[in-house]
């Protein structure tokens, strides 16, 4: 993912935000029984937690001028 080290990525509340979306999003396909979109946000999810939450290393702090 090219953008995994932006800097508004950096706080965690956010990435923990954008994966919990995804798996709102997949109970709210699954809730409707739209399958082919459910699993599409499940895999979103579990990418985004695996990138954003496991695997994640900050980029380093560029210094203020």
């Amino acid at each position: 993912m090219a953008g995994e080290d932006h800097p508004f990525l950096r706080p965690l509340w956010r990435r923990v935000a954008l994966v919990a979306f995804c798996v709102a999003w997949a109970i709210f396909e699954i809730f409707y029984g739209q399958s082919f979109w459910a699993m599409i946000a499940i895999g979103m999810a579990g990418y985004g937690a695996w990138i954003f939450l496991i695997a994640y290393k900050p980029g380093p702090e560029k210094e203020k001028e």
